[in-house]
């Protein structure tokens, strides 16, 4: 029997493991919404050393189950940042879970309004938690979307 996911704080020596969990997540799941040039440039913000910052400067969480790193999220401010699930864990509540770990740490710090910038990948998800379309940006070919939730 496998055991349940597991949401903890990021560690500094995680660094690598969430750079490649979020690599790899980025070229399989977005290549469907994003062509190769996009896919790559997104995934070049995101080396080990960049990871290391996000840890430094953010909230980050991590999941485990059995072991491995299979997904990553964070709280920047009132920005939900740097949710990925591994596609192999994809469907099974990860990103659900990391979710809530970023919205009860922004309830405690007395944050009333999360926004995420998402990608067209992710913004059916972020549709079925509550988050509402503020805006669409375009940057050159890529689309994302600016979302809000008013956490209760």
């Amino acid at each position: 029997m496998s055991e349940p996911i597991q949401i903890q704080p990021a560690r500094r020596d995680d660094a690598a493991e969430i750079s490649e969990l979020v690599r790899h997540t980025i070229r399989v799941s977005n290549s469907v919404d994003y062509p190769l040039d996009i896919i790559e440039r997104v995934a070049s913000n995101f080396s080990k050393e960049a990871v290391l910052g996000f840890i430094a400067n953010r909230d980050v969480w991590i999941a485990r189950k059995d072991g491995p790193i299979i997904g990553t999220a964070s709280l920047d401010g009132n920005t939900v940042r740097t949710v990925f699930v591994s596609p192999a864990a994809q469907g099974q509540g990860v990103g659900a879970r990391l979710l809530e770990a970023v919205e009860s740490a922004a309830r405690y710090k007395g944050i009333g309004v999360l926004r995420v910038p998402d990608s067209l990948t992710a913004h059916a998800f972020y549709s079925r938690h509550s988050y509402t379309d503020l805006r669409e940006l375009l940057h050159g070919y890529e689309l994302t979307f600016l979302m809000e939730n008013q956490l209760v």
